[in-house]
C-alpha cells in the first residue's frame, strides 16, 4: 500500500536523498531496444522482468525513490498503437506494479534497508509526439489540449500504489499551469522537475523563476527542480527557483550532458559532463533529492550514493565470475549475457 505521507516524512529529515537514474539508459545497457513509440513503457509489454531488473540495479546501487516506466505512457500515445484507453490505463498500472515488485524484492534481500519509496513517473505532452519537443516545448496547442491529455494520467496514477508522483521533462510554461491546477486536485504528493534549455529558462524561453512561482505556495507540489538539463546548468538553475519557491525542496536530475536529436533518434556530444563530484555543489546551492536522467546509469548513482555516505548494495557477482558464490545474486541474466541487475555493467557497455 502507498504511504503518501512517506515522502514529506522523506524531506523533512532534511538529508540528501538519491534518487534513480535514466531507466531507458539501463534497459539499453541491458540489450534492449527501446526505439519503439513507447521507449521504456514497450518493454512492460514484451518483458516486464526486465523492468524489474532495472529499478533493481538503482536500488542496489542506492537509490532510495525509484521512478516508474510510465513516463512515456499516455492514453493519447497507446491510441495511436491501436490501443484502447482501458489498455492504455492497464499499462500505465503494471509499470507502478513492477516497481513494487522491485521494491519488494529489493527489500527481502535487504530487510535492513530503508523502504523505497515508488515516484509514479508522468512526462511531458512533447515526449508523446517523437518530435524532441520535450525539449523545445513548442507545441503549439491550446490548454485545453494539455489538460485533457494529462488528466487522466494524473488521476489515474494518484489512485495507484505509488507513494508519490513525478512530473518530468516538463519544458513549456503553458504545460506547468496545466500541472498546477490538475495537481491542487490529487492526494499524492508530487514534484515537477523542469527541462531547460540554459541556466535561467525553460525550453520555451520563458524564465524557470516564472515557472517555479506557479508552485509557490502548491500544497501538493513538495520539490521543484530540473531534469534532463545539462549539469552545468544546474545550479545557476536551482538558485532561481529558490529564490521564488524558497519553502520547496528542490531536485536535480540533469542528463549526461548529451543532446537528443529528436528526428534522427541519436545522442550526440560530450557524455562526461556528468560529474558525480559535482553533486555537491548542487546541494550546497540548496538541492536535496539528487540523482540523473538519460544517459546516467546505476554506476553514476552508486558514485552519488557513496559520496553522501551512503551505503549502496556490493557489486552483482554476476559481473565478477570469479568472485561469485552460489545465491550471491538472484538476478536473471539479461539480454547477450549481460548480468540484467546492470550493476556491474560498465560505462563502455552501456555507451
Amino acid at each position: 500500500m502507498p504511504d503518501k505521507s512517506a515522502f514529506a516524512d522523506l524531506l523533512a529529515a532534511g538529508k540528501p536523498v538519491v534518487i534513480d537514474g535514466g531507466l531507458a539508459t539501463q534497459l539499453e545497457a541491458m540489450g534492449h531496444d527501446l526505439s519503439g513509440p513507447l521507449w521504456s513503457a514497450g518493454i512492460i509489454q514484451s518483458d516486464p522482468r526486465a523492468i524489474i531488473d532495472a529499478h533493481r540495479a538503482y536500488l542496489d546501487a542506492g537509490a532510495r525513490i525509484i521512478a516508474s516506466a510510465s513516463y512515456q505512457a499516455s492514453r493519447m500515445g497507446c491510441a495511436a498503437l491501436g490501443m484502447s484507453a482501458a489498455e492504455a490505463d492497464a499499462l500505465i498500472l503494471r509499470s507502478v506494479d513492477l516497481a513494487e515488485t522491485a521494491r519488494g524484492e529489493f527489500l527481502a534481500d535487504n530487510p535492513d534497508a530503508p523502504r523505497p519509496l515508488i515516484a509514479a513517473s508522468i512526462g511531458p505532452y512533447g515526449a508523446a509526439l517523437h518530435d524532441g519537443s520535450e525539449y523545445r516545448g513548442d507545441y503549439r496547442v491550446v490548454i485545453r489540449r494539455l489538460l485533457a491529455f494529462h488528466k487522466p494520467t494524473i488521476e489515474l496514477l494518484d489512485a495507484s500504489s505509488a507513494d508519490l508522483i513525478a512530473c518530468e521533462t516538463i519544458p513549456s510554461y503553458m504545460e506547468c499551469q496545466v500541472l498546477s491546477e490538475l495537481l491542487q486536485h490529487i492526494e499524492s504528493p508530487a514534484w515537477v522537475s523542469f527541462c531547460c534549455k540554459d541556466d535561467k529558462h525553460l525550453s520555451d524561453d520563458t524564465p524557470v523563476s516564472a515557472a517555479a512561482q506557479l508552485f509557490h505556495d502548491h500544497f501538493q507540489v513538495l520539490a521543484l527542480g530540473v531534469n534532463c538539463t545539462a549539469p552545468e546548468n544546474v545550479v545557476s538553475l536551482i538558485r532561481e527557483i529558490r529564490t521564488e519557491a524558497p519553502r520547496k525542496a528542490i531536485i536535480a536530475y540533469p542528463n549526461s550532458g548529451e543532446s537528443w536529436d529528436g528526428v534522427a533518434k541519436t545522442w550526440s556530444g560530450d557524455r562526461s559532463g556528468f560529474d558525480p563530484e559535482s553533486v555537491s555543489s548542487w546541494i550546497a546551492s540548496g538541492a536535496q533529492l539528487v540523482g540523473g536522467c538519460c544517459r546516467v546509469g546505476p554506476e553514476e548513482i552508486r558514485a552519488i550514493s557513496a559520496g553522501l555516505g551512503g551505503s549502496p548494495r556490493p557489486r552483482c557477482s554476476l559481473a565478477h565470475p570469479s568472485r561469485r558464490r552460489p545465491g550471491a545474486c538472484r538476478h536473471r541474466t539479461g539480454t547477450a549475457g549481460r548480468p540484467a541487475c546492470g550493476i556491474a555493467t560498465t560505462r563502455a557497455a552501456a555507451a
